[in-house]
């Protein structure tokens, strides 16, 4: 009985440790205009402003927005937001957008978090509250685990049926190309003009140049891009553009 009770009281001094923890940030926490704010509103402010782009280059998710992200990106909410986009993307094709349909008509996707999702991997590595570790996340790659995002999916097969050639833009290396190709099988994702990934000459550029320059090549060979859909800025930004660029959520990594 009297060993019960110190577990007991040792659970409960954890607990009550714990709560006193969230107390001071939940209740004491200010801005610098001395508006009090929770650590939700905290780590939304957070997540909202990597979407908005104006946190940049971060190398992990604060530390006590850990569990607030992972909730997010397992949420309903993460596939209300991805779903939104998708349907802006659709609405552009169907209003503002005008197809020449002489097979030159092209729209361009990155592949991680927006045609196959990682949230599998991140799940078992903190929610982008670790440091990267490419290895381990190459490791995960080669293995052909990524689940599909069906309202990319969804996109991808509108754009097919409406005869605009599909591009992807990957950062991910060339070594993975054949793990690449079988995943996206794999998952319904096939019909694709060309798969660019990084090649070895590519690694010492960053990522935004790379893509990029793989847009200056599409736009070579007589394309004209009407869309480019991804989840990191580093996907969108920079000459050339789109006609119109679309952002998927993910606070979870940032690559630049």
């Amino acid at each position: 009985m009297a060993r019960k009770f110190g577990i007991f009281l040792t659970i409960f001094c954890i607990l009550l440790t714990s709560c006193h923890a969230d107390w001071n940030i939940l209740n004491e926490q200010r801005t610098s205009s001395g508006l009090k704010i929770s650590l939700k509103n905290f780590c939304e402010s957070w997540r909202m402003n990597v979407e908005l782009h104006n946190i940049r280059n971060y190398q992990a998710v604060p530390q006590e927005c850990i569990a607030y992200i992972g909730k997010y990106m397992t949420s309903t909410q993460y596939q209300v937001d991805s779903e939104r986009t998708i349907s802006e993307c659709i609405l552009h094709l169907t209003t503002n957008c005008i197809l020449e349909k002489d097979g030159k008509d092209s729209w361009i996707f990155d592949i991680d978090d927006t045609l196959l999702s990682s949230v599998p991997y991140y799940k078992k590595n903190g929610f982008g509250g670790n440091k990267p570790n490419e290895t381990a996340l190459e490791d995960w790659m080669s293995q052909g685990k990524g689940t599909a995002l069906k309202h990319s999916l969804k996109l991808f097969n509108h754009l097919k049926e409406l005869g605009v050639q599909i591009f992807l833009v990957s950062s991910r290396k060339e070594h993975l190309r054949s793990a690449t190709v079988d995943n996206l099988v794999h998952v319904g994702f096939y019909g694709w003009k060309e798969l660019i990934l990084r090649s070895q000459e590519d690694e010492c550029k960053n990522v935004q140049k790379f893509k990029a320059e793989a847009r200056n090549k599409i736009i070579s060979k007589g394309y004209r891009i009407v869309g480019i859909i991804g989840d990191q800025w580093s996907s969108i930004v920079g000459l050339p553009s789109a006609k119109r660029s679309f952002k998927l959520p993910n606070p979870m990594y940032y690559i630049a």
